[in-house]
């Protein structure tokens, strides 16, 4: 008798919708939504992040290796202090980059998928189960896309370390395969998880009905009423500034006070990661007068300003690939100062050579986070015009042409990029000085063995302007695709959605 009484379309429909185990589904059914919009983007985004800590835990043991083979620092207690203390901050790095990038990716893709989730706890799926399979997918993603990094990552740095061997003209007999290096992926892959999980908390507290007109991101309002959010968020930030500073001051005494200032860049960063909806807007504000007063500028200005969470994920990311690549380039600079200043003259050429390749290197493995942001770009500006297709339908019935929606999405994408570029400078400068001061205050160079020294930021020309050139071509790259997705929408098509 039941099947007589089955809502017409119920039968039809997924068997988790209707509060059947999704174990009981055909293995097709239960892989289908790795074909969905995003989550191709999030397993690239995992295998980058895996490879970028894979790359930068062999970069660093690789120069240590080098280093100690070479008689006038081989046997110099501060350098291995130093070279330890980096290669335990730069996996600190690599595991912070994926997991913030993952968190933010995955975040977005379930409040894209908002509208379906609630449609099945419409017809009966519990809430519980709703959540466990969703982290179920974090995990299953995180994990596809951890093991591929591992994997490309281990490899380009087996086929890499003979070259570099040449290259400086040693035989560092580096072996790359190492244990340690299953530390990133495992990382990736749980932070993925637990992103995915995070990520379902608030979409589930949605009621059914109040999802099904699509997403639920927070709006100005919403986020302006989150006091406890800012509270956290700007104690994290005080406190980061505050470990900063006694980083500066401790490295006056001992170079350990670089941990101190990385407790602090992380504590900070988190803070200003958790503020971004509050302190993005503004910015973005500033950002869209100079994009001029035509009717695209003005919405896609409207439209970064009135999702504040989703324009923050995006800005964040980019903020973070611009302020580690201006970090290390910034710290390099700044090394060789404190270096010369110490000396009582000119830095050494043979050690100012070696800091350039050095910084050369470690700005190219961090320049992979410019390339997970403008993966992460790209995978939320397309959610974004997917989610607003009823939006684009009307705005193309009111008059709109293809190309004014071109110009709107691209405009969209270049407050983003211009805003997060003016930030990450910012705080790449202060962070790269920060680093350099507190690790190399306290060291005596001779012949002058000068100490404690001070330096103000030293701020190098070329890498800056390749950062600029480099976000340009990002913000063209990243718009490429939504706009063509925006432009391919049918008024009727999306109005009757």
């Amino acid at each position: 008798m039941t099947a007589l009484v089955e809502p017409a379309g119920v039968a039809d429909r997924p068997a988790a919708g209707r509060g059947i185990a999704p174990a009981s589904r055909p293995a097709s059914g239960r892989l289908a939504w790795l074909r969905e919009r995003g989550m191709g983007a999030t397993v690239l985004v995992a295998a980058i992040s895996a490879a970028f800590g894979v790359a930068l835990l062999t970069a660093t043991g690789y120069l240590a290796a080098v280093l100690r083979s070479d008689p006038y620092f081989g046997d110099s207690e501060t350098l291995a202090i130093v070279i330890g203390i980096l290669s335990v901050l730069l996996t600190g790095v690599a595991v912070y980059v994926g997991a913030m990038v993952t968190a933010n990716t995955f975040a977005t893709i379930v409040a894209g998928r908002t509208r379906s989730i609630a449609l099945m706890r419409l017809i009966g799926a519990s809430a519980r189960a709703q959540r466990a399979e969703v982290a179920g997918q974090g995990l299953i993603v995180g994990a596809l896309g951890a093991f591929a990094g591992l994997m490309l990552g281990t490899a380009a740095c087996i086929a890499v370390v003979p070259v570099l061997d040449r290259l400086v003209g040693v035989d560092s007999s580096y072996v790359v395969a190492e244990p340690v290096l299953l530390l990133p992926a495992i990382a990736v892959a749980l932070t993925t998880w637990a992103a995915a999980w995070a990520g379902s908390r608030r979409v589930l507290a949605v009621t059914p009905l109040q999802a099904l007109g699509g997403s639920v991101e927070a709006t100005r309002e919403q986020v302006a009423r989150r006091r406890g959010r800012s509270v956290a968020a700007f104690t994290l930030l005080g406190l980061g500034a505050a470990l900063l500073a006694l980083g500066v001051v401790t490295g006056f005494v001992t170079p350990l006070g670089v941990v101190v200032s990385f407790a602090g860049g992380l504590l900070s960063f988190t803070g200003l990661t958790l503020a971004a909806p509050a302190v993005m807007p503004p910015l973005l504000r500033l950002s869209a007068r100079a994009f001029g007063r035509s009717v695209p500028a003005r919405l896609a200005a409207e439209n970064a300003l009135r999702y504040p969470e989703r324009s923050s994920r995006m800005a964040i990311g980019v903020v973070m690939g611009v302020a580690l690549v201006t970090m290390f380039a910034v710290a390099a600079e700044s090394v060789k100062t404190l270096v010369a200043v110490s000396a009582g003259g000119e830095v050494d050429p043979a050690f100012a050579g070696m800091m350039d390749s050095f910084a050369a290197v470690m700005m190219a493995l961090v320049g992979v986070s410019a390339v997970i942001a403008g993966v992460g770009l790209v995978n939320l500006l397309t959610i974004g015009v997917v989610q607003r297709r009823r939006e684009l339908g009307l705005l193309r019935a009111l008059g709109l042409s293809a190309g004014q929606v071109r110009r709107m999405v691209l405009l969209e994408a270049a407050h983003v990029t211009v805003t997060a570029l003016a930030f990450g400078l910012l705080l790449g400068i202060a962070y790269g000085w920060v680093g350099a001061q507190s690790v190399l205050g306290s060291v005596r160079i001779p012949p002058a063995w000068e100490a404690p020294t001070f330096i103000a930021p030293a701020v190098p020309l070329l890498p800056v302007l390749v950062v600029v050139a480099a976000t340009a071509v990002l913000t063209l790259v990243a718009a490429v695709v939504p706009t063509r997705l925006a432009t391919r929408v049918a008024p009727v098509a999306a109005l009757a959605e």
